[in-house]
């Protein structure tokens, strides 16, 4: 044991401070309604998306308190990130759960040869948040409040309706049901092999829009620096409130050149896996519109530290996917931010988002505000539990 570890046992046993007593992992694939298609799968990098793999990890204490998070991966990654969790999850049992930050760094050197990025945080994240959510829980306060939120909703938007898998009539009528919902913006995937696709999709979806609701689009990476720039400036009528992913998502000079010369703002963030990653877009103004994961950057500790570097840069936050997560973070944000609306995981949960006048309401319900539901128990295929539940 290690001379800090020690020393919190000692004062644990002399206080009667709370510790964690029991964790369960579990791996759960959720299966896809109809399979998607992006530019990725357009262009052969990617095969069309059937099921997303979820790591959930859910922690309790010794005092009952307890807490529920998440870590998810698309089409490879799943089956890697519940068995690294697995690998490191015992070096949390007996500790203080109220030791976020000191308890992602050591999940962080329980693995650390494998890196501090890519799959290795991701597993770490679904044990922050649950951390996070158990905090929040014990307070009696929705998560949001617990950051110290700036609003009680967030503009959303809605990306599920309009894949380039999905023909542009149906693009149409799933963004007149967002509308009616309540959705405050409409993001379609562009990066069609055939760029006079792209903007014969863009031209109808901005008819049909008109200027009820905000318009984004989303090339997921597919453009070479010449291409983006071409859509980029055939874009500027359009008045769009982001192009998303014009380029790879490493390529921060390119980011860069795109967001100095184009009166559209860019967006990007959401394939990178570290606050590193970010901190060299942000400190290369290379975005306008920051995209963090948490479930990517290693859970919510992680984003904060993100979302920190963007607000000093008066930066605008959209996270990737994740809503259950993320409007709670997107709520604490110091600039209107936005936050993307998926109904992929309404299955996952018991619970539903509200949404009204094109945003989102942050729940009253203590912690993230989610719970597990039954279905959710029929798509495990892994558990896996650390310690004594108490």
């Amino acid at each position: 044991m290690d001379t800090r570890s020690a020393e919190t046992g000692h004062l644990q046993q002399a206080t009667g401070a709370d510790s964690i007593a029991w964790i369960k992992l579990s791996s759960i694939f959720l299966p896809l309604k109809t399979p998607i298609s992006d530019a990725k799968v357009l262009t052969g990098r990617q095969r069309p998306l059937t099921e997303v793999a979820f790591l959930f990890a859910e922690i309790e204490t010794k005092h009952g308190h307890s807490g529920i998070g998440f870590s998810y991966s698309k089409r490879a990654g799943g089956p890697g990130q519940f068995e690294h969790a697995r690998e490191i999850a015992g070096v949390l049992i007996g500790e203080d759960p109220s030791d976020i930050g000191r308890l992602w760094n050591k999940l962080c050197w329980a693995g650390a040869s494998v890196g501090r990025s890519g799959l290795a945080v991701q597993a770490i994240a679904a044990f922050d948040v649950a951390l996070w959510d158990l905090k929040a829980k014990r307070a009696g306060l929705p998560l949001a409040k617990l950051l110290g939120a700036h609003r009680d909703s967030v503009q959303c938007y809605n990306t599920s309706g309009g894949f380039l898998s999905s023909p542009i009539e149906e693009v149409l009528e799933n963004l007149e049901r967002s509308i009616a919902a309540g959705i405050g913006g409409i993001k379609i995937k562009v990066g069609h092999p055939d760029m006079a696709v792209d903007l014969k999709r863009v031209a109808a979806v901005h008819e049909r829009l008109g200027s009820r609701v905000a318009m984004m689009v989303d090339a997921n990476q597919q453009w070479d620096r010449p291409r983006a720039m071409r859509f980029g400036r055939l874009m500027e009528p359009y008045d769009l409130t982001w192009i998303e992913e014009p380029l790879d998502a490493y390529d921060v000079e390119g980011h860069a050149a795109l967001a100095a010369q184009l009166d559209t703002p860019i967006a990007t963030g959401e394939m990178l896996a570290s606050v590193l990653e970010h901190s060299s877009l942000i400190e290369n103004k290379a975005v306008d519109f920051i995209q963090p994961d948490a479930p990517r950057v290693g859970g919510i500790t992680q984003f904060l530290k993100i979302c920190a570097l963007a607000e000093a840069k008066k930066l605008q936050l959209a996270p990737h996917f994740a809503m259950e997560i993320h409007l709670h973070l997107a709520a604490a944000y110091e600039l209107e931010p936005w936050v993307e609306h998926f109904n992929w995981l309404d299955p996952l949960f018991n619970e539903r988002q509200e949404i009204r006048d094109g945003r989102m309401l942050v729940p009253t319900r203590p912690g993230l505000g989610i719970t597990l539901s039954e279905q959710a128990g029929h798509w495990t295929r892994g558990t896996a539990e650390f310690g004594k539940r108490p």
